[in-house]
């Protein structure tokens, strides 16, 4: 577990975790309204290169070019549909050439591939704690 203070350090821990990824990975984050996910995602594009990174709500997805193209979803919407299976799959994801951050990714979203983080920020107080679970064994081993 790890542990974040500020929205500074969950932007940090993006940053860290950027420096692992590569085209294919897939990062599933999990976590109640105001929990720092899209901070991180501002993170993780900064590792990447990528600035101008916002939540993407409205509009689902965004790619965002780089050298790794990254792949930011916000799931939320979806999860309430009728088939979220279906829309995730409208989205018609380049996955296997980027590198795809879901917030709200569920189930519906893990099975996109076997290979995962999933990370789960529990915000219950003023101090977050972040869990990152590596799943499949392209994450064999990891440690942050």
């Amino acid at each position: 577990m790890i542990t974040i203070v500020t929205a500074a350090e969950m932007h940090q821990l993006g940053v860290k975790l950027s420096a692992h990824l590569r085209a294919g990975d897939l990062v599933l984050v999990n976590g109640p309204l105001g929990a720092g996910k899209t901070v991180l995602a501002q993170g993780v594009g900064e590792g990447l290169g990528v600035t101008g990174i916002t939540s993407p709500t409205f509009v689902i997805s965004r790619v965002h070019k780089a050298a790794t193209p990254f792949i930011h979803v916000d799931a939320y919407r979806l999860v309430d549909s009728d088939n979220p299976n279906l829309y995730l799959d409208d989205l018609d994801l380049d996955i296997a050439n980027s590198i795809t951050f879901i917030e709200w990714g569920g189930a519906e979203s893990a099975r996109l591939s076997e290979d995962r983080l999933e990370v789960s920020i529990d915000r219950s107080d003023d101090i977050r704690k972040v869990v990152i679970r590596a799943v499949g064994p392209r994450w064999a081993g990891f440690s942050l």
